[in-house]
């Protein structure tokens, strides 16, 4: 799982799942005028309660993290499970609030006299509803919200950048690294390249800009990078915690190059950090 293409609305999803985990050990119930010595179930003493509170809020936070760190996403009978394990954090806050609105269920309405001694619902049950609470809300807004969709783990920024073409120092991915077959150096004989090394002259849609100075750049969320030609179909994705090189500026956009040569047009540059 790559953690760099988690996002903080993904974090806020972990933090829930592990408040959960730990309410699930706190009292299910709370009584008044118990002797010291009574101990009340937690909520694993309950089976309703585990299977559709504690279970599915921490299932669908699973699924909702695996969604979006691991590289190629299962779809079973083609479902998606970042959506899927949403549902199943809206169910488990749904189902937290039911328990709290209602802690003794049918117990109250057995007589008046019974009624007057019913359970209310106890500290593991609250903090159980505010954490299917708080995972459901940041999974369903993560895609949203722009300050939830920013890199949970954000690249690690270059104590130096190298200059366009320079010399390669440190290592593969990271600016000014040594590249297979020379990323940052064309190299003769390379496709859509004459043979000295000098870049060819793709024609752009937009000027470049003329006081454009090359630098690297990281972004926050997987972005597709597009043909410079204006074909609508990417070329390649651009992925969290690596370093890629602008070449040049085309109105808000950048011409980008990846760790194997290819160049293409970024046109979403929305919270890209640079090197």
């Amino acid at each position: 799982m790559n953690i760099r293409s988690l996002t903080r609305g993904d974090g806020v999803v972990i933090g829930a799942a592990v408040l959960l985990f730990i309410a699930s050990f706190l009292d299910l119930y709370s009584i008044d005028n118990v002797p010291d010595s009574v101990e009340l179930p937690s909520l694993w003493g309950s089976g309703p309660v585990v299977f559709s509170v504690v279970l599915a809020g921490i299932i669908g936070a699973a699924l909702v993290v695996a969604a979006r760190g691991l590289p190629q996403v299962p779809k079973p009978a083609g479902l998606d499970l970042g959506q899927f394990g949403a549902a199943f954090t809206v169910f488990a806050a749904w189902s937290a609030l039911g328990n709290v609105l209602d802690a003794p269920g049918g117990f109250d309405n057995v007589g008046e006299r019974a009624s007057d001694g019913a359970p209310t619902p106890g500290i593991g049950m609250i903090l159980a509803f505010v954490a299917t609470l708080l995972m459901a809300a940041a999974a369903i807004a993560t895609p949203l919200v722009p300050a939830l969709k920013g890199a949970l783990v954000p690249a690690p920024r270059p104590a130096a950048p190298q200059p366009y073409g320079g010399q390669p120092q440190g290592g593969y991915g990271y600016p000014g690294a040594q590249q297979p077959g020379g990323y940052g150096q064309p190299q003769p004989g390379q496709p859509g390249q004459p043979y000295g090394g000098q870049p060819q002259q793709a024609q752009a849609p937009q000027p470049p800009a003329a006081d454009f100075a090359p630098f690297w750049f990281a972004v926050p969320v997987p972005r597709p990078l597009f043909a410079e030609d204006g074909s609508p179909t990417p070329i390649a994705e651009l992925a969290p915690g690596t370093w890629y090189l602008a070449v040049e500026q085309r109105g808000a956009a950048l011409v980008a190059q990846t760790q194997d040569g290819r160049r293409g047009v970024l046109q979403d540059t929305s919270g890209i950090q640079r090197g």
